[in-house]
């Protein structure tokens, strides 16, 4: 199973984003999928994640209300938007398939990787 995530870049403080990660195949469309991301000399954090049907969603307390992730089963593809950015946000982010359908903020419970995609917001 490949991941492929892509959308990220360089924006000012207060900017936006989308985030886009698409799996090789439909081995996601019963799991729930997750991003996380880690900034330079940190550990990787979750940052939002989703049920497998969509009905269910979380947010790491430092995104909440400015992220939104969201997810289009029939095309394999989850989405992070981004939004109202801060320098604190700058990391590569990283989009994973959980093993279970529910979301899940522990990484260990992500068993397929994307090889991140990195996301610089300038002050």
């Amino acid at each position: 199973v490949q991941l492929q995530a892509c959308g990220g870049g360089l924006v000012q403080t207060g900017g936006s984003l989308r985030l886009s990660c698409t799996t090789s195949r439909r081995t996601n469309s019963n799991n729930a999928m997750g991003w996380f991301r880690q900034a330079p000399g940190k550990e990787r954090e979750f940052v939002s994640g989703i049920a497998w049907n969509g009905a269910s969603t979380t947010y790491a307390d430092s995104v909440k209300g400015r992220f939104t992730i969201s997810r289009d089963r029939a095309k394999n593809t989850v989405y992070l938007q981004m939004s109202s950015l801060k320098p604190e946000d700058t990391a590569v982010y990283y989009c994973a398939v959980s093993r279970t359908s529910s979301t899940t903020i522990v990484d260990s419970q992500y068993n397929y990787w994307g090889q991140g995609t990195e996301v610089t917001v300038s002050s």
